[in-house]
């Protein structure tokens, strides 16, 4: 099986022990976030919003092998791009004899009234199995109760 391992570009894996704005906690070894990861320097540290998603890729290869994946998850929090933000996606699709990685980032936020916003993603799974799916999909309303 072919896998295609790539990190999203400017993302790093970092071990347990290395996660910035985080400690351990005494009592129980846990990883407690400090701070918001998206914090600047220099500036008050506040989380921001994320986006739920579920998705199918489109179909890839011909006759009896003929398929797609489900895939669902949570965005991270906003990247600012120019004067709209973005956000990262990093999940697994479904497992049928192989799984893909989808790891892209969304487009700038889509104006859908009442102060709200998705985002559009289009792009490729990690090649596994020997081919890769296009993917086309919206993400869900931030804050869809509030």
């Amino acid at each position: 099986m072919n896998r295609d391992t790539s990190w999203p570009p400017g993302r790093e894996r970092h071990n347990k022990e290395d996660k910035p704005n985080t400690k351990t906690d005494q009592t129980t070894g846990e990883l407690i976030q400090t701070a918001p990861a998206t914090a600047n320097v220099g500036e008050e540290a506040s989380q921001t919003h994320v986006h739920e998603f579920v998705a199918s890729t489109k179909l890839a290869e011909e006759g009896e092998d003929r398929h797609n994946h489900r895939f669902a998850g949570v965005t991270s929090e906003v990247i600012p791009r120019g004067d709209s933000h973005i956000h990262v996606i990093f999940v697994n699709t479904d497992f049928l004899d192989h799984h893909h990685e989808v790891a892209i980032e969304t487009g700038p936020a889509i104006p859908v009234g009442n102060g709200k916003h998705v985002h559009f993603v289009n792009g490729t799974t990690t090649l596994d199995d020997g081919h890769v799916h296009q993917l086309e999909f919206a993400t869900l309303i931030q804050k869809p109760l509030v």
